[in-house]
């Protein structure tokens, strides 16, 4: 019996010390593991603990504009910083720092005094005040590199360009859009400190610096931008507009060589500035663009086959749409028409018959084609795209008809814009961009921009754009002709949505046009949103595209046509300002010229020609009447809802 107890005791010993001996062994081998094989890897860890960091901005890239001009370029600079556990007398230090950093003490003294490794003091001062600190020699206050933004030639394009905030990141606009490009890799100062934070005096040091980010060319030309500028501002200001903006693109290419909006804001002090004057509303904002949209509307229904030269049509003054009148600013109507002439005389019911013609689902293909309803794809930040409802049994047919003639949808200025340069390039349509180039050590390369696609044929192309030149020429826009080059345009004049119907009083003016009209180098867009007194687009929009092909198209180098001698005779054209409209019929009519009455009032705002210019007898005469209340351009309510 005993030696069966003592059996089992040396069989329980010896199984314990198995264990003892493989729990040993398994801590052997984790214990050579950790020494031998994760060696480098746990040294890198205590290391890291020891290790602080101070992060070195890399120095943000240049913007230019197409000619190689810098519009934004950023400089040296210098950032302070303290380590708080190395400060020996934080009242002290905080004292000589103050002046030399414009800071109040107890500023200083907070973060001198913080339980943190690292705290910034001042960000972006000059070299000058750097050194002096340097020369300090306060223990645990140090300078790091940084950069500061700077605009050589002041605030060009400032919508456009945005900005950048104090740790040199894009806030807004193409700073924004392209930030990772622009922004670089940042750099970093690094030592070894102890348990307190204290820099070791023999511990690791180091700096790496941070590397440049790439430059921006950009499709904006600083000439054509400050002409813009200066033209938007002049448009806004004589008319007693809330807003204006101008948009002048290359239609052949979709490069935006101009976007100036009105009223702006200094980029060098964009905090003092309503948001509102920051927004690059050329691609972010939304507008019911008015008649301007009726080339969109013939385009489509000409490559569609609904539409030709030959077309005609007959307008009593309105047309009957589910029934709703849909009606023309001509309170009697236009009678007979060519397709042409209803461009010129922007009838209203022709283009709504257009669209019904089409019928829903054609005309809003058509209408996608274009990239309306969708956002372009613009390398722009905050891009809209519109409103544009698909075909449904919800949307009354009205709705198509108003649609027709730029009612009834929303578009951005850039997505009109770019259907205005796809009639003008042969039915080939250009996804609008800013960028020209991007540039880096490794080289230069185009920005990812969606290519090219022909959305209309040639012949649809072509046939619009001549009756957009014939709506300049003998049409309502004649005030955008200029001598010596083909201008094709159209104007424009929208009743703005006020709690779901349109205003009565506030409107939207525009003329969207390009030239010459055969080989066009420039096409331009001018809104303005809410102008008083004259308001017809004919009137305050049509010169000023005038003014600016009078300075764009020779900087581009465009030759003017040599023009023919008149051989019919020439008269002074009557002023008909404040005239009744029978008044002022009589007086121009007696003065053997023709006489077109534009809208419903019975007061004369405006004329075209304007009073006592010289052109041919017989020539047509547009009068502009103020809006009466009681007869509007469309009575339908907003038909894309409240």
């Amino acid at each position: 019996m005993a030696s069966i107890s003592e059996t089992l005791i040396q069989r329980r010993i010896l199984f314990l010390l198995l264990v003892m001996l493989l729990v040993t062994g398994l801590l052997v081998i984790r214990l050579g593991y950790l020494q031998i094989w994760q060696n480098e890897f746990y040294q890198a860890k205590a290391l890291e603990q020891r290790i602080q960091r101070i992060p070195v901005e890399g120095l943000r890239g240049t913007i230019y504009d197409r000619n190689g001009v810098p519009l934004a370029l950023s400089v040296a600079a210098r950032t302070v910083y303290a380590i708080p556990a190395e400060v020996e007398d934080a009242q002290a230090t905080a004292q000589a720092l103050a002046g030399l950093l414009d800071l109040e003490e107890d500023f200083l003294l907070q973060r001198l005094t913080k339980n943190s490794a690292t705290e910034w003091l001042k960000k972006k001062i000059s070299e000058e005040d750097a050194r002096k600190i340097t020369d300090l020699n306060l223990p645990g206050i140090g300078v790091v590199p940084t950069s500061v933004r700077i605009y050589p030639y002041g605030s060009i394009a400032p919508q456009v360009l945005g900005f950048v905030g104090i740790d040199n990141q894009g806030l807004e606009g193409l700073e924004l859009f392209y930030d990772d490009f622009l922004r670089g890799t940042p750099g970093q100062t690094v030592f070894e400190r102890d348990a307190h934070g204290r820099a070791l005096e023999h511990g690791v040091r180091g700096y790496l610096p941070g590397q440049r980010g790439g430059d921006l060319v950009l499709t904006l030309d600083i000439f054509l931008q400050r002409i813009a500028e200066q033209e938007v501002r002049r448009a806004t200001q004589e008319t007693g507009s809330r807003l204006g903006l101008i948009v002048i693109t290359d239609p052949q290419s979709g490069e935006i060589l101009a976007n100036a909006i009105y009223p702006s804001f200094d980029i060098e002090e964009f905090g003092k500035y309503p948001v509102a004057n920051r927004k690059n509303i050329a691609v972010t904002d939304t507008y019911e663009p008015g008649s301007t949209f009726k080339a969109v509307t013939a385009a489509i229904a000409v490559n569609e086959g609904v539409a030709s030269l030959s077309t005609g049509f007959f307008d009593p003054g309105y047309i009957r749409v589910s029934g709703w009148n849909v009606r023309c600013w001509n309170r009697g109507g236009h009678g007979s028409q060519t397709f042409a002439q209803t461009m010129q005389n922007s009838c209203n019911p022709f283009y709504a018959k257009l669209a019904l013609d089409l019928g829903a689902q054609r005309f809003y293909d058509g209408l996608t084609t274009f990239n309306l309803g969708f956002k372009t794809g613009i390398d722009f930040p905050g891009e809209m795209g519109g409103t544009l409802r698909a075909p449904s049994p919800d949307i009354p047919l009205v709705t198509w008809a108003n649609i027709g003639f730029g009612q009834g949808l929303t578009v951005t200025p850039i997505q009109l814009i770019a259907g205005f340069g796809a009639i003008a390039n042969g039915g080939i349509y250009s996804v609008p961009h800013y960028v020209k180039e991007m540039v880096t050590e490794e080289g230069r390369f185009p920005p990812d921009i969606p290519e090219q696609r022909q959305i209309i044929t040639g012949e649809a192309a072509e046939i619009t754009a001549y009756v957009l030149r014939s709506a300049v020429e003998i049409g309502s826009g004649k005030r955008a002709e200029v001598p010596g080059y083909d201008v094709a345009g159209k104007t424009g004049t929208a009743q703005l949505v006020e709690h779901g119907r349109y205003s009565h009083s506030k409107m939207v003016t525009s003329f969207a046009g390009f030239a010459p009209k055969d080989d066009p180098k420039m096409a331009a867009l001018l809104v303005l949103w809410e102008p008083q007194g004259a308001f017809y687009g004919g009137i305050i929009a049509s010169p000023v595209f005038a003014r600016l092909a009078e300075k764009v198209l020779p900087y581009l180098g465009v030759e003017r046509k040599t023009q023919t001698a008149k051989t019919s005779r020439e008269a002074a054209v009557p002023n008909v300002g404040n005239l009744t409209v029978e008044q002022a019929t009589a007086q121009l009519q007696q003065a053997k010229f023709h006489v077109e009455v534009v809208g419903p009032g019975t007061r004369i705002i405006g004329q075209v020609p304007a009073p006592e210019a010289r052109v041919d007898e017989g020539s047509l005469v547009y009068i502009y009447t103020d809006i009466d209340d009681n007869q509007v351009a469309t009575d339908q309510p907003n038909p894309y809802g409240a």
